[in-house]
Formats: C-alpha cells, sequence, structure tokens
C-alpha cells in the first residue's frame, strides 16, 4: 500500500518544489490552527477562524482548478475519488458560511464548529494518506515539481472566502476565480482596516457588505455554476 504523504521526506516527495510538498505544508499549518483554534471563544475564536478560512479557500480552490483535473486523467478512479473531496470542500463551504451568517450567538455554533474541524481533518486525511500517494505513483519528480508550480500560482489568486453555489470544478470555478478573488481579498483588506481603527468601522462595515453582496452576484451566474459531474454546489 502507498506510504501517506505524511511519513515521507521532500526528497521522496519530489524537492522543495512538489506539488506534494507543499500541500503538506498548507496542512501543517493547518493542524497548527486547528489547535489553536480549541479553548477559544468570542473574537480570539474569531480570529483564529479568518486565518483558517483564508488558508482554506485559497488551498482548495487551487486543488479544485490544478490538481483534480490531472488526478481526473491519470487514475482509473479519479471522478470517484475527487468527487468524494469535493464533497467534503462543498460541506466546508457551506459550515463557514452558515458559522458567518448566524454570528457569534447562534445556538447552532458549537456542533457546526465541531463538525468543520471534523471535516477538515478528513479532508487532509483523505488526500495525504489515500489520493496524493496514488497521484505520486502516475507522476515523476519533474511533473510534481511542474504542478507545484502551476498550483502556487493559482492559489496567490484564489477566493479566501466560502462560496457554496460556485462549481466545484472547471470551467465554472475557473471562470468565477478572478472576481471572487478580487472581491474577497478586497474585502479581507477593508474588514483589516476596521479592525485597527475603529473610527471607520460603519463605513468599512458597510462596504464589506456591498463586496459580499456583488461577490454573492457572481458567484450565482450560470457560468460560475457550470462544471460539477454531480451537485456539489447547491
Amino acid at each position: 500500500m502507498p506510504r501517506s504523504i505524511a511519513d515521507q521526506t521532500d526528497e521522496e516527495l519530489g524537492g522543495p518544489g512538489s506539488v506534494l510538498v507543499r500541500q503538506r505544508a498548507d496542512h501543517v499549518e493547518l493542524d497548527r490552527l486547528l489547535h489553536e483554534l480549541q479553548g477559544t471563544a468570542g473574537r480570539a475564536q474569531e480570529e483564529v477562524l479568518t486565518r483558517i478560512d483564508r488558508l482554506v479557500f485559497s488551498h482548495a480552490f487551487a486543488e479544485e482548478t490544478v490538481i483534480w483535473p490531472v488526478v481526473r486523467r491519470v487514475l482509473p478512479d479519479g471522478e470517484e475519488v475527487t468527487l468524494r473531496i469535493e464533497e467534503e470542500h462543498q460541506e466546508v463551504n457551506e459550515l463557514v458560511a452558515a458559522l458567518e451568517a448566524g454570528g457569534p450567538d447562534d445556538p447552532q455554533r458549537p456542533a457546526r464548529l465541531a463538525r468543520l474541524v471534523e471535516v477538515l481533518r478528513e479532508d487532509v486525511r483523505d488526500e495525504e494518506d489515500v489520493l496524493f500517494p496514488r497521484l505520486q505513483e502516475r507522476l515523476d519528480a519533474a511533473e510534481l515539481r511542474r504542478l507545484g508550480r502551476q498550483w502556487a500560482l493559482v492559489r496567490r489568486v484564489s477566493p479566501t472566502r466560502p462560496h457554496p453555489t460556485v462549481s466545484r470544478r472547471p470551467p465554472g470555478n475557473a471562470l468565477s476565480g478572478l472576481p471572487l478573488s478580487l472581491l474577497d481579498r478586497s474585502r479581507d483588506v477593508v474588514d483589516a482596516v476596521v479592525r485597527r481603527v475603529p473610527a471607520v468601522a460603519p463605513a468599512g462595515r458597510a462596504a464589506s457588505r456591498g463586496l459580499a453582496v456583488v461577490a454573492g452576484l457572481v458567484e450565482r451566474t450560470p457560468p460560475a455554476r457550470s462544471g460539477d459531474w454531480a451537485p456539489t454546489s447547491r
């Protein structure tokens, strides 16, 4: 049985630039943040969740855009394998969207938060223990490094917030990625200013809500919803 990428050296995974090394580095950071999240409440919890969101959504979007099409091409059961992980990504989108909508006083928040942590950990294990070792068997080190460069480039321009109605597959995610990334990252900047400068909070929150409305319109357009092989998006 193939070894988990968690148990291999960087060299075994294709070198420092390999997509497998890059993925594992994000997973290590996610694990650190999930541990930091334990026992938090109020503003401290929101701040950790924000860092988790910014990591998770850009990471997953780049996977769906760059890596999963390769998996579907090189693995005989690639459709089935990537669909399972796409469903996990979809659940993460829905859980985070529900947490944001419900706010800190939502009675369902503890259960949703616990499920979010559970799904994120399941997703990491599915990728590191099952999917990536099989991809490693099909691609040589040069191909893994080339895929790593592509993934890193897309990750830098990927959305940073949940978009549950966007397709988890091309062309929908590719078509909506750039406009949603611009909107999300603009909101990230506005929200950071609001946290640092309370005097601008009312105007900043209004601007952030306006950007969220525009993002909602983008993600519900027919092009953004095209490409799902199965109904992972709503």
